[in-house]
């Protein structure tokens, strides 16, 4: 008697510290609906940020190659500082230019009238002595050494004329990336939300089932306590007795259990929202009407994410390969430049020039027969990907489809059942308290309405859940709230079936 009232005595305690814990956590909670919910994590989820700063980037890297045929013109400054040797040889020249004068001087008197051709042999016989030392006065090599500095400013363009392909397939290869990291936001916006359909009817489930497992354990417990007055009046054995508390006792322990499995998924759907408590407000749903045929779903398979990322990816390899195809043509450019200083260019520099180029490569240290071999074979594996993408998704929209149709039957099923096991309950409790039945009875009509409850709650996150791959598998998540504003089966915690 002592050891049962002191387990009364913690279970008091323990459910007045609860309490007090939970009425500190409510005046903390945010009620939100499922939508307003849907947009709170839009607004935090940090792998959604990150998935737009992705799309941002492909976006940014396809302007940014927008004007790769453009030309590209360049400005730059430069200080010299330089010598420039110079060296002639005057050898031949002096040898030249003595013979010429020689020949010059031996005709002098014949130039002159005959009474001055005496005094001009004269001259001439002088010239011819001092001719020698005259030109050894002229250096054989002539050398000449310059040093000055200067500043180059100049001016230079440059602008692909053809390319052999590599621009386009650049600018392809661009524009298939953008298309693949919005298909990857596409992705990460359906994981985020099926996440959270997933958290946020997962806390709901967690509190009708922690509802449920309370009201047995008070069930139980108020059997245990009519057997002990039947078994003082004399009208139930000991062992009634005995099998009314175990049952009780193991009725507390699931309670137990669902009090930390909802605690838990409180956590969770807080964390995931970034609130301090969160308080969802959308029960969950059943639609009782069935889907539309599974064929009906079927079609969409390319406008899937996991499809979209195939075609991107096989965009970028089949760029990959024009890429590829370049490295065996010849290409052409257009060149200039313009010198901003010319008074201080150097000799040999010109003021402007502006010319045609070509370049082709005949010998490369890279495979290229290998490399574009390579870019084919991605090409082929992105398109097999891509065929095997939309094979999955049709698979997924079918087998979502089995998944929701199982698990509305069952709801339906289940919800038409708690009826009779309640009134199979009643019926058993009243046998029990007139000693018409026994306690074994009673305890089998209370599981029995147990497990239809759970059953029946299980069933309807597993409906919501299945709904939610379902369409997203078909490419329709964003219609999930269209079913759920037509759910006629709606089952909130504190309502009890």
């Amino acid at each position: 008697m002592h050891r049962r009232r002191f387990r009364l005595w913690l279970s008091a305690v323990y459910l007045g510290s609860s309490s007090f814990m939970v009425g500190t956590v409510r005046a903390q909670e945010v009620a939100l609906s499922f939508d307003a919910a849907d947009r709170r994590l839009r607004e935090t989820s940090a792998s959604l940020e990150a998935a737009d700063h992705s799309v941002t980037a492909a976006r940014e890297t396809r302007a940014s190659v927008k004007t790769l045929r453009r030309p590209v013109v360049n400005i730059s400054a430069q200080y010299i500082e330089y010598q420039k040797s110079l060296s002639l040889d005057l050898t031949a020249t002096k040898q030249a230019a003595a013979t010429s004068a020689q020949d010059l001087i031996d005709g002098l008197p014949g130039s002159v009238p005959a009474p001055y051709q005496e005094v001009a042999a004269e001259i001439g016989n002088r010239l011819s002595q001092a001719l020698p030392g005259l030109l050894a006065a002229i250096p054989d090599t002539l050398s000449y050494r310059y040093r000055d500095d200067v500043f180059r400013p100049t001016i230079s363009v440059g602008m692909p004329l053809y390319t052999g392909g590599a621009v386009g397939a650049i600018q392809r290869g661009a524009s298939a990336g953008v298309s693949l990291a919005s298909a990857q936001s596409a992705q990460a916006r359906d994981l985020a939300r099926i996440n959270l359909i997933r958290v946020y009817f997962g806390q709901l489930t967690a509190q009708s089932l922690e509802a449920a497992a309370l009201e047995t354990r008070d069930a139980l417990a108020k059997l245990y306590s009519d057997a002990q007055r039947m078994e003082e009046a004399g009208l139930t054995p000991h062992s009634a007795t005995l099998e009314a508390q175990v049952a009780s006792d193991a009725a507390e322990r699931v309670y137990q259990r669902a009090s930390l499995a909802y605690r838990s998924a409180q956590d969770e759907l807080a964390r995931l929202l970034e609130v301090e408590a969160a308080r969802p407000t959308t029960p969950l749903f059943v639609v009782s009407q069935a889907l539309p045929p599974a064929a009906s779903f079927l079609g969409g398979e390319d406008a899937v994410p996991q499809s979209r990322q195939a075609d991107a990816a096989r965009d970028i390899a089949r760029a990959g390969v024009d890429l590829a195809r370049s490295r065996f043509r010849p290409q052409a450019y257009a060149f200039g430049e313009y010198n901003l200083n010319r008074n201080g260019a150097l000799p040999t520099e010109p003021d402007w020039v502006v010319g045609v180029g070509g370049r082709f490569t005949l010998f490369s240290n890279v495979g290229r027969g290998h490399a574009l071999a390579s870019a084919k074979a991605r090409e082929m594996a992105a398109a097999a990907n891509a065929r095997e993408a939309r094979k999955n998704a049709a698979i997924a929209t079918l087998q979502a489809w089995d998944l929701v149709e199982a698990a509305r039957r069952s709801f339906l099923l289940l919800d038409s059942g708690i009826s009779a096991a309640k009134e199979n309950l009643r019926s058993q409790q009243l046998s029990f308290r007139e000693g018409e039945a026994t306690i074994a009875a009673v305890l089998r009509a209370q599981s029995a309405l147990e497990a239809a409850k759970s059953q029946r709650i299980a069933a309807a996150y597993e409906y919501d859940l299945a709904l939610a791959g379902l369409l997203a598998a078909s490419g329709q998540l964003d219609t999930f709230s269209d079913y759920l504003a037509r759910a006629d089966f709606r089952v909130a915690p504190e309502t009890q079936p």
